[in-house]
């Protein structure tokens, strides 16, 4: 068989490519979730999720048939992100000047219609509240609400992502809960949610 590029792939190579294809890609939408919570950009949730998926691909013949493959995606995606964040935390960034020059007249430029500019103060209200509460959560607490109320893993996948046992799951949830429902007992009261004390 021929690649789009033109290279030549051998028997096993192409059995190589097909497994993996087949076990990893349907984890890919999950993985893009979660890579997006973490880094909170869409742009670099995606590259997250390509260095996943090249460092699972490279390392392919590593992983051991028959245990959790989303577990194992999971794991080489946020020691990815750790590796990067260090890398951005050592690397001030960089900013070109004239991109910064045709933002700004790209901002004057535009309109300033009154309904589009309280659609952009008010349409995400609800979920930067919550986004800000969830991202002010310790890692390890964080990380277990993401997975477990927001893209619904069940209890036994999130332990093997996280390397604990089942127990310490539950508790971290429960923790991460009760500290959402603290941070989030103004915002809800003030919008009139039904509050029980």
């Amino acid at each position: 068989m021929t690649t789009q590029t033109g290279y030549a792939l051998d028997a096993g190579t192409l059995s190589r490519h097909r497994e993996f294809e087949r076990e990893a890609a349907p984890h890919m939408n999950l993985l893009y979730n979660y890579a997006y919570w973490m880094t909170g950009d869409s742009d670099d949730a995606d590259d997250l999720l390509q260095e996943t998926f090249l460092k699972a691909y490279r390392f392919w013949d590593k992983f051991e048939k028959g245990t959790n493959i989303k577990a194992w995606l999971f794991k080489i995606m946020k020691n990815s992100y750790i590796n990067l964040y260090r890398k951005d935390k050592r690397e001030p960034d960089k900013v070109d000047y004239d991109d910064v020059q045709n933002f700004y007249n790209d901002i004057r430029a535009e309109s300033t219609d009154p309904n589009d500019l309280q659609e952009q103060i008010f349409g995400g209200l609800l979920d930067d509240e919550v986004s800000t509460a969830l991202e002010s959560l310790p890692e390890e607490f964080r990380t277990v609400v993401i997975l477990c109320d927001i893209e619904g893993l069940p209890y036994e996948e999130i332990a093997e992502f996280v390397d604990c046992p089942i127990g310490t799951v539950r508790s971290r949830l429960h923790r991460a809960r009760k500290m959402l429902q603290a941070k989030l007992f103004e915002y809800a009261k003030q919008r009139g949610y039904g509050i029980k004390q």
